[in-house]
């Protein structure tokens, strides 16, 4: 696997492949559903984000609460899919990524592709293994949204997988794909 950090510049953003392996470190920050109509809020209003989104990744995640010693709860990702209406004028503002789970709709894929952006998705019910990886958490904006307040953490070997690249590769499609293609063979007899 492959080590990239953040900010996430273009050269990297290019290099990378839909379903390629990527440990990511550096900062990263969280945002799920309340924290993103509060960005769409501060959009259409003409106000500052909480944070400059050129080259930066956004997780979306609201991590547990902390244990005593520790520098974060359980951190997973959620399904991505309820961002995908709030996606598009973020990437258009330079967020350079996103990690969750599951696709995403062909308007995020073609607003991936436009802004050369990517999309990583982390392992669902792996959140015990993504807090290791977390080594400093702070929150940053809308504390009063609890575990969905926009959070920076400073990540380290996150793991993660390219799903959509900045080319519009889809690793989802490209597995159905190679799936059929599998299955289609066995059943007319080609090995």
């Amino acid at each position: 696997m492959r080590e990239i950090r953040t900010p996430l510049d273009r050269a990297t953003l290019l290099s990378l492949h839909a379903g390629e392996q990527i440990l990511l470190s550096g900062v990263i920050y969280t945002a799920r559903d309340a924290a993103h109509l509060r960005m769409m809020e501060c959009i259409r209003e003409g106000k500052k984000l909480p944070f400059e989104l050129s080259g930066q990744v956004i997780y979306y995640a609201g991590p547990s609460p902390t244990p005593p010693g520790a520098v974060v709860g359980s951190i997973g990702p959620t399904t991505s899919m309820r961002m995908d209406a709030m996606t598009p004028p973020l990437l258009e503002r330079g967020l350079a990524g996103m990690i969750g789970k599951g696709g995403r709709s062909e308007e995020v894929r073609k607003s991936i592709q436009a802004n050369s952006a990517v999309y990583f998705i982390a392992v669902g019910g792996a959140a015990a293994l993504g807090a290791q990886c977390v080594k400093q958490l702070d929150v940053i904006a809308w504390d009063d949204l609890g575990p969905e307040s926009v959070k920076r953490l400073v990540v380290d070997k996150l793991p993660v997988i390219v799903a959509i690249d900045a080319y519009g590769a889809d690793a989802f499609q490209n597995g159905q794909r190679a799936y059929l293609e599998q299955r289609n063979a066995k059943k007319h007899g080609v090995s």
